[in-house]
């Protein structure tokens, strides 16, 4: 297999890995979707180390913070180096109604999973309706 030397796309990619650098955290894309009574975020990351990975929650802000380390190895001679490597940051404000004390999150495959549960009193409920005649105390009007 013949592998040609483009100096073009070489200045674009050194470029574009410059700005990069400069830019700081990289974003992170994510899904999200109700699954019966809680929230699934699920946010792509592969490569990036499980210990490196950090979720928070401060307030009503959720926040994911990941690390991708870049390959050390002095010996190889890269012919194309496209992966971002460096830190990755998303922020989301969560609404009221949510139970953030029982977020969870597992990393499994290259992706977050977080769980983000909705609190018991926000979830709907049933209201009994009673049925029948109400007795109240009802006091006679006395004239004089």
């Amino acid at each position: 297999m013949a592998m040609t030397f483009d100096p073009f796309r070489e200045l674009d990619r050194v470029a574009a890995s410059l700005l990069d650098a400069q830019r700081g955290p990289r974003f992170m894309p994510i899904d999200l979707h109700k699954e019966g009574d809680h929230y699934v975020l699920s946010a792509d990351l592969p490569g990036v180390d499980p210990g490196s990975i950090d979720v928070d929650v401060d307030g009503q802000v959720l926040t994911i913070r990941a690390e991708r380390t870049a390959r050390g190895d002095d010996s190889v001679t890269w012919l194309a180096r496209e992966r971002a490597t460096g830190s990755f940051l998303r922020q989301l404000n969560l609404g009221d109604g949510l139970d953030t004390e029982a977020i969870s999150a597992h990393y499994d495959n290259g992706v977050l999973s977080v769980m983000i549960p909705v609190s018991e009193r926000a979830k709907p409920r049933k209201v009994e309706v009673m049925s029948g005649q109400r007795t109240e105390n009802v006091q006679p009007e006395v004239t004089a």
